[in-house]
């Protein structure tokens, strides 16, 4: 089984507010670094995204992805890939705790690119789009708010 790398941070808002902005792909680009495109293909009966398609630009990785994302509750929403150009898997999740008068969200990732790379390498990289995921997130909601 593949390895994941997760994180936390802790958002002023409640985790409605949070999981509102998780789940706006529309607004992705504004405030991803790498999300340059977002469209939902498919929606469940709630209205929430069932496949999204994603154009992304993360510098020396390009790719134009499918992913299919599974809502659990009102606090969990996973993802995993439906088809890539560079990716032979990505699976992901947000989870969603009240923590005092704010939010904890966790992110756990795993990327498999279909060139060769160190695991040391592919973890590192998943690190550092999981801290610029949590850190635009709680910019947006935080900044939403005021």
């Amino acid at each position: 089984m593949a390895e994941h790398t997760s994180s936390s941070i802790t958002i002023e808002a409640s985790p409605a507010e949070v999981m509102a902005v998780i789940a706006d792909f529309a607004r992705y680009p504004d405030w991803t670094g790498e999300v340059k495109q977002a469209e939902v293909l498919a929606s469940d009966a709630a209205g929430r995204a069932e496949q999204v398609r994603l154009v992304m630009d993360a510098g020396a990785i390009k790719d134009d992805q499918v992913l299919g994302y599974t809502w659990t509750g009102d606090n969990e929403v996973s993802w995993t890939l439906v088809k890539s150009q560079m990716l032979r898997a990505l699976d992901g999740s947000y989870l969603l705790s009240s923590a005092g008068k704010g939010t904890e969200v966790t992110y756990r990732l795993t990327v498999d690119v279909k060139i060769p790379m160190l695991g040391m390498i592919k973890r590192k990289a998943e690190k550092v789009i999981i801290d610029r995921a949590l850190a635009g997130l709680k910019k947006r909601v935080e900044s939403g708010l005021k």
